[in-house]
């Protein structure tokens, strides 16, 4: 895939992955739509993008999915035209299950779920239209594999992969790829702002984030990904991509690994 003039429209794009994704686009000569609830910060992330003038603002809520074919519109009337579509906006949970309230859960299910598919669903006929079109889904390790103090979370990813490999199969005759991005720990904000079981922000960097890819890094191997129009790729630690294997070949013993991590 020639990136050079490439039209990428990208969800969660004022912080984390989204941001760093958007200024490695940007060194590639693409062509920017940079969506999130946070206009003030996505303004921030033009300003740190080599030419700005080929990046559009374009605030949206994941939630508020009524809204979601006027901004298609709005997104199309930007550079007349969409090659790719990066949903990667979204948010986390730290709770246990028993301690996680169900509108908890709903609400991470109209974010990340229902948000991504209805987004997806709006732009999916210009992609049949132009005989063309990429979507790349950030979702998870945990989208493979449930851990605990995640439930929430990783119902959310597991459904996403559900949708969109079924999805993969329905438009690959329109020449639509699609592409699943699955990140172990990376260092962003995205345990700070989980959600804990009451709904409020956990507010707290977890250590094992902390310590994760840098969220430059990880832009890097998810551009590469994406050139090379990759099905799924895991990018990440070395034990969270091998957790991946163990559960496909030895689920058992992933299991007893599983029961192992902290629950406090």
């Amino acid at each position: 895939m020639n990136l050079k003039g490439s039209i990428f429209w990208i969800t969660g794009a004022s912080s984390g992955i989204g941001k760093s994704l958007a200024i490695k686009l940007a060194e590639q000569n693409t062509k920017l739509i940079l969506s999130s609830r946070n206009k003030i910060a996505l303004a921030d992330v033009k300003r740190l993008c080599k030419n700005p003038e080929n990046i559009f603002i374009l605030p949206l809520d994941l939630k508020k999915h009524d809204e979601f074919s006027l901004k298609v519109t709005e997104a199309l009337g930007a550079f007349g035209s969409i090659d790719v579509l990066v949903n990667n906006g979204g948010l986390s949970q730290r709770s246990l299950v028993k301690d996680t309230d169900i509108l908890v859960d709903k609400h991470l299910m109209d974010v990340n779920y229902i948000g991504t598919v209805a987004l997806t669903k709006a732009i999916l006929p210009h992609f049949i239209a132009n005989k063309k079109g990429h979507f790349v889904v950030t979702t998870s390790i945990v989208g493979k594999i449930g851990t605990p103090l995640r439930s929430s979370y990783a119902a959310t990813k597991h459904a996403l992969h559900g949708f969109f490999d079924s999805l993969r199969a329905e438009v690959f005759n329109n020449n639509i790829k699609v592409t699943l991005v699955c990140p172990g720990f990376v260092k962003t904000n995205v345990s700070k702002n989980a959600l804990t079981g009451d709904g409020s922000p956990q507010d707290i960097m977890d250590k094992a984030t902390a310590n994760g890819i840098h969220p430059d890094r990880f832009a890097e191997l998810m551009l590469k990904a994406i050139k090379k129009q990759k099905q799924e790729v895991y990018i990440g630690g070395a034990k969270e991509k091998l957790a991946v294997y163990v559960k496909r070949f030895f689920p058992k013993l992933l299991s007893k690994m599983i029961r192992k991590l902290s629950v406090t």
